[in-house]
């Protein structure tokens, strides 16, 4: 075992954990957060999606031990604390879109389309049609249009 120290959802945390274990399992199973969802384990479904640093990554296909002191992970439970507010806007518009049905996957549907959003921004331009067909997250309920809507809106509103 290694101690690993990090910073999630804003606050420095320390796990003793093999090198080897993946983020996934260290956020859900030593750390008890439980919103990035286990799909695949192989960084295909994407249902684990959160920010690393600013950006979409998929903590199932990264190993605990390249996480560095100063690196940040942000789960779908600290995405609002980053406007400050109940909700991000994201999370606003998927309510407003009534998006979800089983729910799954949505922290990580909302997470990859703030990310997505970010980096069509930080390029100076608006998200497109484009950019929605390059996220490429799994709904296994099928609700593809109501969320290509609310990423729509709550990009409106970010």
């Amino acid at each position: 075992m290694s101690k690993h120290t990090f910073v999630v959802n804003g606050k420095p945390v320390s796990v003793d954990v093999d090198d080897d274990v993946r983020v996934l399992w260290v956020l859900r199973d030593v750390l008890g957060i439980r919103g990035p969802k286990y799909g695949c384990g192989i960084n295909v479904c994407k249902a684990c999606t959160s920010h690393f640093n600013g950006k979409a990554f998929n903590p199932c296909a990264v190993r605990v031990a390249d996480i560095g002191e100063h690196d940040e992970i942000t789960t779908i439970e600290g995405l609002a604390d980053t406007v400050g507010a109940d909700l991000h806007p994201m999370q606003e518009a998927w309510l407003e879109h009534d998006v979800a049905q089983c729910g799954y996957c949505q922290p990580g549907q909302i997470m990859a389309a703030v990310a997505k959003v970010k980096q069509v921004r930080a390029e100076g331009r608006e998200i497109t049609d484009d950019d929605l067909d390059e996220i490429r997250n799994v709904c296994r309920c099928g609700t593809y249009s109501r969320i290509r809507e609310a990423i729509k809106a709550g990009a409106a509103h970010m």
